[in-house]
């Protein structure tokens, strides 16, 4: 590297000096740091302003609580007493699953009927029951593949195989963020990465500044959560300034390798980091939440987990994924009855009030709420021949072919069951919406038709839907 690469000359610091005393005295006379940032010729348009979608829209933020590993819709939102007339016997329908399965298995669980529209919910979503007629519970889903990997990419990023940017990365990347002191795509992930680890949540080819960052809420120290939130070594404005440098270092470097945009995701990830210390701390701490809010959510990591996604959407964080069972996932495929009775046990009671305290506070209105897996379960019982259960003959394989998802809040009509698996719950028959179809549905609510909302990248436009999807136009209000 050449020498007068590293240092400005003086011709060039007196002109930047200059410039900067301009738009200082600019700062003062409107007293707006957004318009500084979108007057400085020396500093980058910020990826994460809010921006407004091209379309109408009805939400405006997102929340996806992701039951990882595949929780059984028909132990959980779609009832099925067929399973009870066939129990031991074989059914009449013969689809491939990933694993050798057998006989009916009926669910373990009783299902009893919920709220004014009397929709059937499992005795281990009771909670979740109570909430029934703000409920949009689509039964019909279907995805591709019968296995963990392709389906979590599927449901997360639109595609099976190939390298994708994940829904959440596509929302921040359309509408930016309305916090710019906090990630506008946080992911709350206890207990460690689940299958394809940061995959479920990458920019892949869109600007590194769309990643999602992961939040292990395992931890409940800030400093533990969050590492390096506190500097312990200068003062906030020392810091300002040596960042102020690093950008102008950083900027120059870039603007050599013709806007790299791994570097470019790196200069904004300091900053974001600078103006993290200013908030994070206290939306992570729930001390400061009422004790009657704090009973409505109850115990446990994810009644932490429901209120921590609640406070960050409340300051503005654009989109929030909170994942269950990352470390001990609802992939029963022994034993169902204990473990879906767990698992639910832990996150009934949080799911429950976070719907009413969204509510109750008005963001329902304009929130997207997701509930689901990447597929669902068998309704015929697993036989142990492949080592994925321990030898005991009752639990359920991997089911892409039918399962159930629920939405609730902004744009989607309340107390609706949309579609329907065959009375074995195997596969989706009645209106039936591929992942494809949810995306392209929860686009639409966010502002933007996903055959248009696309990146170009390699000398394609690409899209979430990729060349599919279609709006499912029953479930809108």
């Amino acid at each position: 590297m050449k020498t007068q690469d590293l240092f400005l000359t003086r011709r060039e610091m007196l002109s930047r000096c200059g410039m900067g005393m301009g738009l200082v005295a600019l700062t003062s006379a409107v007293g707006d740091t957004k318009v500084l940032q979108a007057a400085s010729a020396n500093q980058a348009i910020n990826p994460l302003a809010p921006k407004q979608p091209p379309l109408p829209a009805k939400a405006k933020r997102v929340l996806h609580l992701f039951m990882n590993g595949g929780a059984s819709h028909v132990d959980t939102f779609d009832p099925k007493p067929s399973l009870s007339k066939f129990a031991g016997k074989a059914i009449p329908i013969t689809l491939k699953t990933e694993r050798r399965t057998g006989a009916a298995f009926p669910s373990p669980f009783t299902f009893r009927k919920f709220g004014q529209s009397g929709t059937e919910v499992s005795e281990i979503f009771s909670n979740v029951g109570g909430c029934v007629d703000d409920l949009c519970i689509v039964r019909s889903m279907y995805t591709d593949i019968p296995n963990h990997e392709p389906s979590l990419m599927m449901m997360n990023c639109g595609d099976v195989r190939q390298v994708r940017p994940s829904f959440g990365s596509w929302v921040t990347y359309g509408l930016g963020s309305e916090n710019q002191n906090l990630p506008g795509f946080m992911v709350l992930c206890p207990d460690g990465l689940p299958t394809q680890g940061n995959q479920n949540w990458r920019s892949a080819f869109l600007p590194g500044t769309y990643q999602a960052t992961h939040i292990d809420t395992r931890e409940t120290q800030i400093d533990k959560l969050i590492e390096n939130i506190r500097n312990g070594f200068t003062t906030s404005p020392e810091q300002r300034r040596q960042l102020d440098l690093l950008g102008e270092l950083n900027r120059s470097y870039l603007e050599r390798r013709q806007n790299d945009a791994l570097l470019e995701a790196r200069v904004q990830s300091f900053e974001l980091a600078y103006r993290m210390q200013m908030e994070a701390d206290d939306a992570f701490d729930l001390s400061r939440e009422p004790e009657h809010i704090q009973k409505m959510y109850g115990e446990g990591l994810q009644a932490r987990q429901m209120m921590i996604a609640r406070r960050l959407l409340e300051r503005g964080v654009r989109f929030v994924q909170v994942w269950h069972g990352a470390g001990q996932p609802w992939d029963s495929h022994d034993d169902i009855r204990a473990n879906h009775g767990r698992l639910a046990r832990e996150c009934d009671q949080p799911i429950a009030a976070l719907i009413k305290d969204l509510k109750q506070r008005g963001m329902l209105d304009d929130t997207l709420v997701i509930w689901g897996g990447e597929f669902g379960r068998t309704p015929t019982v697993e036989l142990p021949d492949l080592g994925a259960n321990s030898g005991m003959v009752n639990g359920r394989d991997h089911n892409p072919y039918g399962f159930t998802m629920w939405l609730a809040g902004a744009g989607l009509k309340k107390g609706l069951v949309y579609g329907a698996t065959d009375e074995f719950g195997f596969a989706a028959t009645e209106n039936k919406v591929h992942v494809h179809d949810l995306h392209a549905t929860l686009l639409h609510l966010l502002g933007f038709d996903h055959e248009k909302f696309t990146y170009r990248y390699a000398g394609r436009d690409f899209r979430l839907t990729d060349v599919h999807g279609q709006v499912v136009h029953d479930l809108l209000a």
